[in-house]
């Protein structure tokens, strides 16, 4: 497990599926404000669940969060379109509703990039959030991210356009 102050990422166990699936993906408004494939009906238990266990890949390590406090599972983060050519990657993190707004989602960010910078000798990280997404935002700016622009209009969310912003960290930020 990678720990920071508040939580630890480690592998992705069996039991945490259901309880992702569950509260990540079936909540088709939410869902669609953190993916942008368009949401699907997918049952529970199938291996088709963004959810699901896979075999590791070079392109994405996704992570269940913990938190550490109590133990218990908080949440789903990735490192994906990790290209090792260019020495970048995107980051992505989404909390069960029950642990958001505890001051969580700074610290995962920080271990992410941890993981990224540290684990994998990354040079660049980046965050493409909703520009309404004011927790990501700061959590994202708190770890030492730079706001580097607005794509505008260009995020369907259900129903209608919205602007995407997009937060840089390069590795010798991280580090200072």
């Amino acid at each position: 497990m990678i720990r920071g102050e508040k939580t630890g990422l480690r592998a992705r166990h069996e039991t945490d599926v259901p309880l992702l699936h569950a509260e990540l993906y079936d909540d088709v408004a939410a869902r669609s404000r953190t993916d942008d494939r368009p949401w699907r009906p997918i049952p529970p238990g199938s291996s088709h669940s963004p959810f699901a266990i896979g075999e590791p890949s070079d392109t994405a390590a996704p992570f269940s969060v913990v938190e550490l406090a109590s133990q218990e599972l908080a949440g789903s983060a990735t490192l994906w379109g990790i290209d090792t050519h260019s020495r970048a990657a995107h980051l992505g993190v989404s909390l069960l509703p029950a642990f958001r707004g505890r001051g969580l989602g700074s610290d995962l960010v920080r271990v992410l990039c941890e993981y990224g910078f540290a684990v994998r000798g990354l040079q660049r990280l980046q965050v493409e959030t909703l520009a309404d997404n004011a927790p990501m935002i700061a959590a994202a700016t708190s770890a030492g991210f730079t706001v580097e622009g607005t794509l505008r209009r260009a995020a369907w969310v259900y129903g209608a356009f919205t602007d995407l912003v997009v937060l840089g960290l390069l590795a010798d930020e991280w580090a200072a």
